[in-house]
């Protein structure tokens, strides 16, 4: 697919790929990747572990070289202008980059006058960091005495220090408590409202959905889902409801024996104990399903219904969840890969 760039976009890509190799062969990381951003946006990558968001965008930022396709951040192609991209974007990894043994304002004017600033240009500028991003309180203390909140702020300032254009940040709370990730997001939102275009990878489907403006789901080094968070979950018609069952395997089976053809069930997939299905209307099929499964003696443990999620576009996407695609690797190989059918739809 090729993407034109528009008037407004501040990234665009047209076919990105890259792969690496491997024992066995070589590895496609990044297959065919093409996409646009425009200004002053939060555009996220979402996906699992693995998926190519931050081979992607170490491409973008010019710390991987472009095996095919192109890409031009901020009016520059990265293969052939990567000085030019370099100046104009700030990228704060997930390790992050300050030196522990440094106070904040040190490693923030160490950064202002590492391109090229004045100190009495970049001393002003680190001060306006520090009360943007609330770290004046203790900008003069060492950063080894941080929090991983703190931490995560002054890695965010370090790549504002010299203004860029666009501001690349690579799983920004991974690690972080529920408070400190949810204080991260308001600064994240005030950047955007000051005019910064933030381009951000995250695996959390609640990052993604409170705060970009626009996403697009990986899988395998490809983009297999596009559009802002509510267009995308409204691709999932209806209610989810998700049922567990007291006794795996054949209880599995019967559950989808039992409700595969039922005309108010438009998808149906389960996995390791667990069916999970859309209904046009999830109050009037919940009383059905119970009574159905009680009749055919399915012990339930428990059964939910929600609104559609980004959970749910990734698995109907992949046929996956990508709440599972978070557990660790023993974890992983227990999961069985679930078994998914669309249904024609009946309205």
């Amino acid at each position: 697919m090729c993407v034109q760039p528009g008037t407004d976009d501040i990234i665009s890509t047209n076919d990105l790929r890259k792969s690496f190799k491997a024992k066995g062969g070589v590895v496609a990381a990044v297959r065919g990747v093409s996409l646009h951003v425009s200004r002053g946006e939060i555009f996220g990558f979402l996906g699992p572990n693995g998926a190519g968001k931050t081979t992607t965008m170490r491409m973008l930022t010019t710390l991987l070289p472009v095996d095919s396709g192109s890409a031009v951040v901020a009016g520059f192609d990265v293969a052939t202008q990567p000085q030019q991209v370099r100046i104009r974007i700030g990228y704060v990894s997930q390790l992050g980059g300050a030196d522990e043994l440094a106070t904040g304002r040190e490693n923030l004017l160490l950064q202002g006058r590492l391109y090229g600033a004045s100190k009495a240009q970049v001393a002003p500028r680190a001060d306006a960091l520090a009360h943007l991003l609330d770290l004046a309180g203790f900008a003069d203390r060492k950063v080894s005495t941080y929090s991983g909140g703190q931490r995560r702020r002054l890695d965010i300032a370090l790549g504002l220090v010299h203004e860029p254009a666009v501001l690349f940040l690579d799983e920004p709370t991974t690690g972080l408590d529920p408070q400190s990730r949810a204080n991260l997001w308001d600064h994240i939102r005030a950047l955007r409202n000051r005019g910064t275009t933030v381009f951000l990878t995250t695996h959390y489907l609640e990052e993604a959905d409170a705060l970009c403006d626009r996403l697009m789901i990986m899988d395998h080094g490809q983009i297999v889902a596009e559009g802002t968070p509510r267009a995308l979950k409204q691709q999932v018609a209806g209610d989810a409801i998700l049922i567990s069952l007291r006794q795996r395997g054949q209880g599995t089976e019967r559950v989808v024996s039992a409700l595969d053809h039922q005309p108010y069930v438009r998808e149906l997939s389960a996995a390791d104990g667990q069916v999970r299905l859309y209904v046009d209307d999830g109050g009037a099929a919940l009383p059905e399903l119970i009574r159905l499964l009680d009749q055919a003696g399915i012990g339930i443990s428990s059964i939910s219904m929600s609104e559609p999620t980004l959970d749910d576009v990734f698995l109907r996407k992949t046929g996956r969840s990508l709440r599972e695609d978070r557990a660790g690797p023993q974890d992983q190989a227990r999961l069985e890969a679930p078994r998914s059918r669309q249904k024609e739809d009946v309205r």
